[in-house]
């Protein structure tokens, strides 16, 4: 699968900007601030139907404008594919394949397989548990559309248990046959959910340890291990257990929406004691992995962006990351980066064609 071409109208600082590209390497260069970010994102956007930077669709669109087209046309499978995101200020945003809107987004994930890395994935490490559980749940959605539309309807269900927990408060009243129904639905799901993240994880941690391994050059271990209070008894028995809890809380304290990974370097917490070279080289490893994972399962070479991942690595670490991706059987690459010389000298060690995209302000050279 290869992105041949993409237009860009009122998105982010473009006004209006095309580009051809290679089927191997591309590279954004130039200045901060002149938008190669902002086009990995438009890419992004096209796989996932949002922004990975900001979730905020209105703040996607240019200043002053009314709305944004992103145009990709694809290859894949010998066909092209034509997929269109636009949206609207005040309106839905729309998602088009060869000319036809999905009903919904969830039907468009998987379809375009995507893996980026980006200065921005430090939050997985840093932040709360919830980004580390969306990072496990995108890898698996990506090939699992059963595994999506079940996390859906999960936190569909948490969500009105939230709502009849506090109308319990304000009302200052309780039915236990209404909770109990929420908690034979969350039971059901989450259960669910809790066995297809522990089977992916346990095909997933030996492909990141082996990722991090070439990428350190064995020097650290690190050990990345999954939290759920589903391990020790059944999401039933919690939400019971919990009940006294939850109405005072008023929201729903036990399930999978609580689980969490715990990431960790030479048996210490890395988010604590890594070096910010080390936490980069984790967080590689982990989206190197996340590639193994969806290739393998989807069959297809998911397009990988790389966003500034140059910065803070030690020239060894580079040129073991520039060594696996020409080692391996990558497919597209798009990389951005402030240094053009850096950017040319690292992508001519791999025995692929590349293209050098120079952006200044909303103008771009070849």
């Amino acid at each position: 699968m290869i992105l041949k071409s993409l237009s860009l109208l009122n998105y982010k600082n473009f006004e209006s900007i095309n580009f051809e590209f290679d089927d191997k390497i591309n590279c954004f260069v130039g200045n901060n601030g002149v938008g190669k970010t902002n086009i990995l994102d438009a890419i992004y956007h096209l796989s996932f139907g949002k922004s990975y930077f900001n979730p905020i669709t209105s703040q996607n669109i240019k200043h002053n404008t009314d709305f944004f087209v992103v145009d990709g046309l694809y290859e894949k499978d010998d066909r092209d594919e034509k997929v269109i995101v636009s949206a609207k200020r005040g309106q839905k945003k729309v998602i088009k394949r060869n000319g036809k809107a999905y009903d919904t987004f969830s039907e468009h994930i998987g379809f375009l397989p995507l893996v980026i890395i980006s200065p921005a994935d430090r939050d997985i490490i840093t932040e709360g548990s919830d980004t580390r559980r969306k990072f496990i749940d995108g890898v698996i959605s990506q090939s699992d559309k059963t595994y999506l539309t079940t996390l859906i309807k999960y936190s569909k269900i948490v969500a009105q248990r939230n709502s009849l927990l506090k109308y319990f408060a304000v009302n200052t009243t309780f039915d236990a046959t209404t909770l109990d129904v929420y908690n034979q639905q969350l039971h059901e799901y989450g259960s669910s959910i809790y066995e297809k993240r522990t089977a992916f994880l346990k095909t997933f941690i030996p492909i990141f340890l082996n990722r991090y391994d070439a990428i350190s050059s064995g020097k650290e271990k690190v050990t990345l291990t999954y939290q759920s209070k589903l391990s020790e008894i059944p999401l039933l028995a919690l939400l019971e257990q919990s009940i006294a809890k939850d109405r005072m809380l008023q929201y729903t304290s036990v399930g999978i929406h609580k689980d969490d990974l715990s990431f960790e370097i030479d048996e210490h917490p890395i988010k604590k004691f890594g070096s910010q070279g080390q936490q980069k080289s984790f967080l590689i490893a982990l989206k190197l992995a996340q590639f193994d994972f969806i290739k393998k399962h989807s069959k297809v070479n998911p397009i990988l962006l790389l966003d500034d991942i140059f910065d803070k690595l030690d020239e060894k670490r580079v040129e073991h990351i520039i060594k696996l991706v020409d080692d391996q059987n990558f497919g597209q690459l798009f990389i951005s980066d402030t240094h053009a010389e850096r950017t040319e000298e690292v992508v001519k060690k791999i025995s692929q064609s590349y293209k050098i995209i120079t952006l200044k302000g909303n103008q771009e050279s070849n």
